[in-house]
């Protein structure tokens, strides 16, 4: 199955199993990246959050005009920092971003349960392996990768390379399929 890519400068489609990289500066925008990706040819999607709430990602999928309906949010960080956190059908929580077990375990249940054209998106591996570490961060991510290959789902999962070693945003870079470069002048460059 075929996934719709409506990001600039990328391939018009990709196959499903595909994981992408979206390198980003820390300050870059990148909202408009993850919604494009998130809101064309999809029935259902996964949020997966490290660095922003649930709420904020409400705000920010109702400020793009994504169809919240078909949104699952995994909030990793309410829990830590003792907010309110209401569980409903659409938000989940796991207690902290260096809980990775339970972020893939998440991911695992949503794919699981759910048809037809599947997105995720993992915002972001930079607050994994700042929570946790950068060896860890990397075997969840291989593992959401093997998640998404095994459901023919697609992925996009940011990564700000500057606080990050070169070596290690290199070996990040050889787990995925794709790679999109978003630049501070807000230029957009692929490769897949």
């Amino acid at each position: 199955m075929d996934y719709e890519l409506a990001i600039e400068n990328t391939p018009d489609a990709i196959p499903g199993g595909t994981g992408v990289l979206l390198l980003h500066p820390s300050t870059g925008e990148t909202d408009r990246i993850d919604t494009d990706f998130l809101t064309t040819d999809t029935d259902h999607m996964l949020i997966i959050s490290t660095r922003t709430t649930a709420r904020e990602v409400e705000q920010k999928l109702e400020y793009y005009d994504v169809d919240e309906t078909n949104a699952t949010i995994l909030d990793t960080l309410s829990i830590e920092r003792g907010y309110t956190r209401r569980p409903t059908d659409n938000v989940r929580y796991v207690s902290s971003p260096d809980d990775l077990s339970g972020i893939v375990e998440a991911a695992r249940e949503f794919l699981d349960t759910h048809d037809g054209k599947l997105r995720v998106t993992v915002d972001s591996i930079t607050e994994m392996a700042y929570y946790a570490d950068e060896e860890r961060a990397r075997g969840a991510v291989a593992d959401l990768l093997a998640l998404l290959s095994e459901h023919d789902a697609v992925g996009l999962f940011h990564l700000s390379p500057e606080v990050h070693e070169d070596a290690v945003v290199d070996d990040f870079r050889e787990l995925f399929d794709g790679v999109v470069e978003l630049s501070a002048d807000g230029t957009v460059e692929s490769v897949f």
